[in-house]
């Protein structure tokens, strides 16, 4: 039986803070995982001190008998520091911070809602639902109930008054438009609740190549390496590599190459939500070819105790340690966990970082060096569909949105065009036309068309 020597390589998992704030009626509707690539290897990395724990994951294909894996380590591993890890937890880091396309809907100009936005920049809240409920009653607002159903995460809130509600949304990463005091008052008045809702959208693990289940080391060395050239030997071409680093101070960044962050926060024409694999390879692909090969890419890279809003749930702490992370307590799973999983920005100290690196043995001709970094600013690719309004109303800021709306079609064209390489005459073809002939016929109930808006 012939045995084929496979190699994983890691990639790093970068964190990309938005820096565009959006309207929190916008909702996730793609994400460019790993099943985009072919060839995709995927490295989960803990590390803290001289500690490292490794978890592989790849994706062979074929008999199971066919497979063998040869992987360079520091210091001779003993029986009890090699076990197999759960993949389903690899997914999930895959998950939630894979770069994402984002839906927005623009809102009637002669009518503009009143829209909680989320910051990009917001605190973390790392408080527990027990010290959130504490705060939340010292501004005499309570926490009714907490539910999680399908892909959002709910609050039903009360308050005594509307100052104190206002301060707790803000401090929960909530920024409210001018006036919303006024608003949030009068129906506070009327006895009125609030539901709070975070999009929190969770892929479950499905099945697609023949996968192995992935192998899990843990092993102490001053090294904060990854071998990679052995997965060159072997290689039909190049390879595609993501790493998930896992680490207490802040982001993981290579050493003895270049860490390039992918742009970010770019809007794109709205067709892109039915091509958006096309998309991400096509401008991945751009962007290194543009660094020759020889850059490794950051898509993401954020605070593992809350996000903004969650792509798929964080990791709660049970299944951080399962990956490895073993600084946190022993309390932080079980029960505590499970708790933790219903409120999100549960006190956990973990940073992850996710890189994603294409290589070949001409182009990576060294082993991957990382360094851990003191940088905790958060970052995400994600890249933004915005639908334009296509209401009759007419209204002075009606017409001067009209008027706006060719110009930000165009700057959407031009931007898909100079991140893939297409042509923009072939993305203006798609687009189609903007302006009045888009409108769509006024379907406003028969009373709002006689009494006006």
């Amino acid at each position: 039986m012939k045995l084929t020597a496979i190699f994983v390589t890691a990639m790093l998992v970068v964190a990309i803070a938005a820096p565009t704030v959006l309207a929190f009626c916008g909702f996730y509707v793609a994400k460019a995982d790993t099943k985009l690539f072919n060839q995709a290897s995927q490295v989960v990395l803990v590390r803290h001190e001289n500690k490292t724990v490794i978890t592989m994951a790849n994706d062979f294909k074929g008999d199971p008998k066919e497979f063998a894996v040869v992987v360079p380590v520091p210091t001779v591993l003993q029986k009890g520091q090699i076990r197999v890890g759960d993949r389903a937890l690899v997914e999930h880091l895959d998950a939630y911070s894979a770069p994402r396309l984002v839906e927005y809907f623009d809102d009637n100009p002669c009518t503009p809602h009143l829209r909680f936005e989320l910051r990009g920049s917001a605190a973390p809240m790392t408080t527990s639902q027990d010290k959130m409920s504490e705060r939340a009653h010292g501004l005499g607002v309570t926490i009714e109930a907490r539910y999680t159903v399908g892909e959002y995460d709910i609050l039903i809130l009360s308050a005594q008054e509307s100052a104190g509600l206002e301060t707790w949304l803000r401090d929960s990463g909530y920024r409210l438009p001018a006036g919303a005091s006024s608003v949030l008052g009068s129906y506070l008045k009327q006895g009125m609740k609030f539901f709070v809702a975070r999009v929190n959208l969770e892929q479950q693990a499905r099945l697609g190549f023949t996968y192995l289940r992935p192998l899990q080391m843990a092993f102490e060395s001053p090294k904060f390496m990854l071998p990679i050239r052995l997965g060159t030997l072997n290689a039909d071409g190049h390879q595609e590599l993501f790493v998930y680093a896992l680490t207490r101070t802040g982001r993981v960044e290579t050493t003895n190459y270049r860490t390039v962050r992918l742009p970010t926060g770019i809007e794109l024409p709205v067709y892109v939500k039915e091509e958006f694999p096309q998309f991400y390879r096509a401008m991945f692909a751009r962007q290194v070819k543009r660094e020759a090969m020889r850059a490794v890419f950051l898509e993401y890279a954020w605070d593992m105790a809350w996000c903004d809003p969650c792509a798929a749930d964080p990791l709660t702490p049970e299944e951080l340690r399962k990956l490895g992370v073993f600084w946190l307590p022993e309390s932080a799973s079980g029960e505590s966990g499970d708790r933790l999983r219903r409120a999100p920005g549960g006190p956990v100290n973990v940073f992850l970082t996710r890189l994603h690196l294409r290589y070949d043995a001409a182009s990576f001709p060294e082993d991957l060096v990382f360094q851990e970094t003191a940088d905790r600013a958060n970052f995400q690719g994600r890249y933004v569909l915005r639908h334009p309004w296509k209401g009759e109303a007419k209204c002075e800021a009606a017409e001067r949105y009209r008027q706006s709306l060719r110009a930000r079609v165009e700057q959407e064209a031009g931007n898909l065009a100079s991140l893939t390489g297409w042509a923009i005459e072939d993305i203006r073809r798609k687009v189609g036309p903007v302006g009045d002939s888009e409108r769509t016929p006024d379907s406003r109930p028969w009373w709002q068309k006689l009494f006006g808006e």
